[in-house]
């Protein structure tokens, strides 16, 4: 999220200026928003920082996760339209499940296009989804789907989501350093003030810095990424946010179908990702 950007999502924070029609959100129900972006050429030296930050190897092939880094400003532009009745901030990353139909080279051209859809209920509040799709001469290749949550009023009887195992760390540890935040922020362009410094994330409800959702994807990702094959799903929960600095705890197993996978709090066994590749 650069700045530009995260200054129009904090907008309809500010009291006054969220009464302005445009920047004024409802909270109210919405219909499919999309955005689309065509032509996009991949940067191989961009490919290679961010396969360093997130702890991919280098290949031919982009880290399954970089598209969504990609996607992830059309989510943006959607969230902080008109259109869309909800604040981007404060707005809870749940879910997120990535399919790739197979590998994708810096040499492909790409066409995106993204979908805010499903408004539902959640115990927690609403939840909706983002549906993410990249193409290559007509052809499908990567796909997600981001579920999002807003905080409010719940259902209880709504659904919740399906829930993964939790596999408990198995000797792999990672340190994570204070600047994780802003180094795969750099990298990815989502510089939301929780990810930053101790006090642009307590201004936001948080002690300290919390590392990118999708960084602790990516990183997981990254670990099992040479026993995946071409064509799969990788899906995961955000559990508990990871702070930073701090150390956290990997752990995967082999089932019948692909492997599940864990990142927890060494110390308590918290779950702050919980995944499966398919």
């Amino acid at each position: 999220m650069a700045v530009p950007v995260m200054l129009k999502a904090a907008l309809p924070m500010v009291p006054g200026v969220n009464l302005i029609p445009g920047i004024r959100k409802t909270g109210g129900a919405f219909g499919d928003i999309t955005r689309q972006r065509a032509g996009i050429q991949i940067d191989a030296a961009h490919v290679a920082k961010y396969a360093s930050v997130c702890g991919f190897e280098t290949r031919d092939e982009l880290p399954l996760t970089y598209i969504h880094m990609l996607a992830f400003p059309l989510h943006m532009d959607i969230m902080t339209s008109g259109e869309f009745p909800y604040p981007a901030i404060g707005t809870v990353h749940l879910r997120n499940a990535i399919h790739q139909l197979r590998p994708v080279t810096a040499r492909d051209a790409l066409d995106l296009t993204v979908t805010a859809t499903n408004l539902r209920p959640h115990p927690k509040g609403k939840v909706f989804d983002m549906l993410a799709t990249a193409t290559t001469d007509g052809e499908t290749v990567w796909e997600s789907t981001s579920t999002y949550l807003r905080l409010g009023k719940g259902d209880e009887n709504a659904p919740a989501g399906e829930s993964f195992d939790v596999i408990p760390g198995s000797g792999t540890q990672w340190k994570l350093p204070a600047n994780l935040g802003r180094k795969y922020g750099a990298v990815s362009g989502d510089m939301n003030p929780i990810h930053l410094y101790p006090i642009t994330a307590k201004a936001l409800g948080f002690n300290r810095q919390i590392a990118h959702g999708m960084w602790t994807k990516a990183r997981c990702v990254a670990a099992i990424s040479t026993r995946l094959p071409d064509d799969v799903t990788v899906e995961v929960e955000f559990k508990k946010p990871v702070f930073l600095p701090g150390t956290v705890a990997f752990g995967s197993r082999v089932v019948d179908r692909g492997i599940d996978f864990s990142l927890t709090n060494p110390k308590s066994g918290a779950p702050h990702v919980v995944g499966r590749s398919r």
